[in-house]
């Protein structure tokens, strides 16, 4: 019998196929870090600027963040983070996805991925 090896945060998926209003929409959970160029401003704040990450198939991939739609601020039991809901083109296909800052350790994480 084979054992099953618990998958790492950043290759567990996980997938949302029913829109209830309209079309069919998929949503992608994907937990993995990636390297992001940011910049901040004089009072503070921080803006993502171009992501790089690793795609499905192990190539390189280097995405030019067109803008940020929303930023939000969270607080769970002592992890303070911020949430990017950034828009870019990839391939041609808008992508709209998070990006979570992590405050304490200035790591970046691609949370999830709306097509």
């Amino acid at each position: 019998m084979q054992q099953k090896i618990p998958l790492a945060n950043s290759e567990q998926m996980c997938y949302n196929i029913r829109n209830r209003r309209e079309k069919v929409r998929v949503v992608e959970v994907k937990q993995s870090a990636v390297d992001v160029i940011s910049v901040c401003s004089a009072n503070g704040e921080i803006r993502p600027l171009r992501m790089q990450l690793v795609d499905e198939e192990r190539q390189l991939l280097r995405v030019n963040i067109e803008s940020v739609v929303k930023c939000e601020e969270v607080r769970h039991v002592g992890a303070e983070a911020k949430i990017f809901l950034c828009r870019a083109t990839v391939w041609g296909q808008k992508w709209l996805f998070e990006l979570k800052y992590s405050i304490r350790s200035h790591n970046w994480t691609l949370t999830r991925r709306l097509h």
